[in-house]
Parts: C-alpha cells; sequence; structure tokens
C-alpha cells in the first residue's frame, strides 16, 4: 500500500475490484501516511478517522454484494475547511470557529459521500477564504510541498498541497477570485474552477456570495473531471444554482481536439516574467502541434479588474461576516456591554486579512460612497463578464497562464497587501465573469517551480474546457 501517493481514481477503481485492497486498507494507510507527513506541510486542520472507516466499510460491503460503490468509491478525499461536514470541525481556518461542528453536510460533501469518497480530513486554508497565500489561517500557514520554503497559493492552499503531496488522492476547494486555480498552479496540480451555479454553494461558509464556487483539485486532468462529475447539477437548498444539465464529462473530453479555436487574450502576456511566459508559449506550441488555431483576442477592461474585484468581494464580505459577532456559534469574548462584546469578540477572533477586508467592505458600502465605488464597481464587472462573452463568440475557449509569477517564498509578500493582491490578476476575471475556467500543469521554471496554464470556456462549457486539457496533458504538456 506504500502507492497510495500517487494512486488515481482509475487505479483505486482497479485495486479495489481486483482484490489487490480494501478500502477499509487503503483508508488505513490513507490516514497513516496523511498523519506521518503533515507536519512538513500543515496542509490538514484535522483528520475524520471514523467518518472515513465508515465509508469504507460502506464501499467493501457494496464490492461484496456486487454493487457498484460509485465514482467515487473508496477515492481517499481531502475538503477544504471553509465546506460544512457534519459532525467534523469546520473552522474556516479561524479562531471564530475553532471549536464549531457543523450539524449537517454541505452539498457537494452529501454529494461526495453519495458517489463513495472517503473523506479522511479538513484542508488548512486562508480565514475564511481570505489570501493569495495561505498564510492567513489562524492555525499557521500551509507549505509547498514542491518547495516546503515557498506557499502553496491561497486560499485553497491546503488543498491542493495535500493531493501535490499525495496524502489525498482528489481535494475539494473554494474559488472566489482564483483560490482554485493559484494553488494549483504552485503546487503543480489541476485545479477546476467551474461556472457559478454548476456546483451548489449550500454549506460553502460564504466570503463573497456572488464570487464564490467549489471545484476539484486532482493529479489529472480525468480524476478533476469525476469530481466535478460528482458534485455538479441543481441543488433545491442554492437558488443560485443552475437548471443546466451536466454532460458527461469522460466522454466529451476524449473527443479530438483539431480545429478547436483558441483564443490568446493579449493582455495576459504584457509584462509577463520569461520564467512563466515561456511555459505558457510552450503550452501553446503543444496545442498548435495538436492541431487547434491559435489566435490573438482582447480584453480590453483586464486592467481595472483587481479594483473591481476587491471593491466586490470585500462589500460582500462585509456583509456575510457580520454575522460572527459573538452571540451564537462563534468565539466569545466578555464585555461590560453588548457593544464591547461584539467589539472584544472580532477583534480579538479575526486575523488582520479579515479585518482588512470587513473596514474595505464597510466604507465602500457606506452612505455617500455606495455610488462612488460599488455601485461603478458592479458596472464594471458587467464590462469585464463582456468582454468575455464577446471573445468567446469567435473561439472555443480562452488560454492564459494562471499567475505573472510561480510560487514565492512564504513571508516574501505577506507585508505588502497590494504586492499580495496583484497575484490574483489572471485569474479575478473569471470569476468576476462567473464562467468555467481551470489550471493544468504546464512544466517547471528553471528553478523547478510548477507554473500552470489556464484556460477558459463559455457558461457551462466545462466539457470543451476538460477536452483541450486532458488533449494537451495527454500529449505530454510541456516538460
Amino acid at each position: 500500500m506504500n502507492e497510495v501517493a500517487s494512486l488515481t481514481i482509475a487505479q483505486v477503481r482497479e485495486g479495489l475490484r481486483a482484490k489487490t485492497f480494501s478500502a477499509v486498507e487503503l483508508t488505513a494507510e490513507a490516514l497513516r501516511f496523511a498523519e506521518a507527513e503533515n507536519p512538513k506541510t500543515n496542509a490538514y486542520l484535522a483528520f475524520s478517522r471514523e467518518m472515513a472507516e465508515s465509508a469504507a466499510r460502506d464501499v467493501d460491503a457494496k464490492l461484496a454484494r456486487g454493487e457498484d460503490p460509485g465514482i467515487l468509491g473508496g477515492v481517499p478525499v481531502a475538503v477544504k475547511d471553509v465546506i460544512s461536514t457534519k459532525g467534523v470541525v469546520t473552522t474556516c481556518g479561524s479562531k471564530m470557529l475553532e471549536r464549531y461542528v457543523p450539524p449537517y453536510d454541505a452539498t457537494a460533501v452529501e454529494r461526495l459521500k453519495a458517489a463513495g469518497a472517503v473523506i479522511v480530513g479538513k484542508a488548512n486554508c486562508d480565514e475564511f477564504a481570505m489570501g493569495s497565500s495561505n498564510e492567513n489561517s489562524a492555525y499557521g500557514p500551509v507549505r509547498n510541498p514542491v518547495a516546503l520554503d515557498r506557499v502553496p497559493g491561497g486560499s485553497s492552499g491546503g488543498s491542493a498541497a495535500v493531493v501535490a503531496q499525495g496524502t489525498a488522492v482528489v481535494s475539494l476547494g473554494s474559488d472566489t477570485g482564483g483560490s482554485i486555480r493559484q494553488p494549483a498552479s504552485f503546487c503543480g496540480v489541476v485545479g477546476v474552477t467551474p461556472t457559478y451555479g454548476r456546483v451548489s454553494r449550500y454549506g460553502l461558509v460564504a466570503f463573497a456570495s456572488s464570487l464564490d464556487h467549489i471545484g476539484p483539485f486532482a493529479r489529472n486532468v480525468s480524476d478533476a473531471a469525476s469530481v466535478l462529475q460528482a458534485i455538479a447539477g441543481r441543488d433545491e437548498l442554492d437558488a443560485t444554482s443552475a437548471f443546466a444539465p451536466v454532460d458527461d464529462y469522460q466522454v466529451e473530453m476524449r473527443k479530438p481536439v483539431k480545429g478547436m479555436k483558441i483564443g490568446i487574450p493579449k493582455e495576459y502576456f504584457e509584462g509577463l516574467a520569461a520564467e512563466t511566459g515561456d511555459k505558457i508559449h510552450a503550452g501553446l506550441d503543444v496545442l498548435r502541434r495538436l492541431g487547434c488555431e491559435i489566435k490573438e483576442v482582447s480584453l480590453p477592461h483586464t486592467p481595472y479588474a483587481i479594483s473591481c474585484y476587491y471593491i466586490i468581494c470585500t462589500a460582500e464580505a462585509s456583509s456575510n461576516l457580520a454575522r460572527y459577532d459573538g452571540v451564537r456559534y462563534t468565539a466569545r469574548a466578555e464585555g461590560a456591554s453588548l457593544t464591547e462584546m461584539y467589539s472584544k469578540t472580532r477583534g480579538e477572533f479575526f486575523g488582520m486579512e479579515c479585518k482588512r477586508r470587513i473596514m474595505l467592505g464597510t466604507y465602500v458600502l457606506s452612505h455617500g460612497y455606495y455610488d462612488a465605488y460599488y455601485l461603478k464597481a458592479q458596472k464594471v464587472r458587467t464590462l469585464i463578464a463582456s468582454d468575455y462573452s464577446n471573445a468567446l463568440k469567435d473561439v472555443d475557449a480562452l488560454v492564459a497562464p494562471v499567475s505573472p509569477f510561480p510560487a514565492f517564498k512564504i513571508g516574501e509578500k505577506i507585508a505588502d497587501p497590494m504586492q499580495m493582491y496583484l497575484s490574483d490578476i489572471y485569474t479575478i476575471t473569471g470569476d468576476l465573469a462567473g464562467i468555467p475556467c481551470m489550471s493544468v500543469p504546464c512544466g517547471l521554471t528553471p528553478g523547478g517551480l510548477p507554473v500552470g496554464m489556464q484556460i477558459f470556456a463559455g457558461h457551462f462549457q466545462e466539457s470543451a474546457m476538460f477536452r483541450l486539457a486532458y488533449a494537451f496533458e495527454q500529449a505530454g504538456g510541456v516538460a
């Protein structure tokens, strides 16, 4: 069972069918390995041993009866700690929810369980998913398994790290401004942000409700597609989840890519560092050899994206985080009055980045500034979405870098919020537009750090995105 670090979903299914190992044996080894490796990366905040062992026994029982255990039957999975798990602590990386144990599962978690997944633990993350490096967790930063002195990306750095480290086969993360794709790029794994509404947000602790997505991390495109297949679809518990039918991604992604038209947004390549840009250009050469037609397109409102995003997301965060006041299910600091208790609780148990975003969001929503900032940002968001709609009329997908640079050193940008925010410059537009996007590994820099290639597609066109990514991966990607 020492191969657990490299298993794929298909290999788990084959091993179980061939009785090379049982689900109980695989789960025991996955938990042992994860617990042994976690001190290196701090990627897990909690392990869910009882739940995992129970799920593994159910899988073995189904196999013994000759039943299909599900698309993810027996597969060890980690879940970002902003996604509710019944009976398992969900801290959101914050002291505010240090002891919070949800009484229900998020819909995505319910669907993982229905598909036979074995949830082994909760992955570390930036506090309330606010960050670009996973240095904002109240429980310490996550270290990148590729280079332990570097960040794994944020805010879903733990979810990316456990897959890169091999302590989970796949994982779930959340993406508000690039928090799946950027960690996937930094850690050298596949990360998928589905169309807004493709996956239910019920049970996802809200950061910015109009921007939040749940999506998978995996070591290959096929596994990512399988996880999305399991969790996608309409949910009556989430009014923003879509009625759009879900394709069979395993079938669709194997269709040939010859003749596909790929757009290259020129704004994403201006000033791009050579160590990243060279790899993306090499990736485009692979797509050309596969028969794709490459053409330059423009997304003219890209320069306004950072300002637009940070106004909208902080405004929504200010509203969503108002519920954490020490009265109900959160930690509480005592005060002489109700107002003092509120103030002390929020001052003591929120981290610096949460406070910064709450304050900024409250400011842009305040009387006299709403029209000047928030309303204007929403208008710019519409223009950014229109840029994508116009570009995707003429092409099947867009290809771009994920980040201007590879994983940076822990502590390198934490003192400069603007430099940290700029690391999301290539990812936030996809969230603002609500379109599906993903990161697929695209080689290593001369220093051995992973680079991700980003793929965008039209609303609910995940199949086109997977098709391109799978063909790229099968062709060998970039060395």
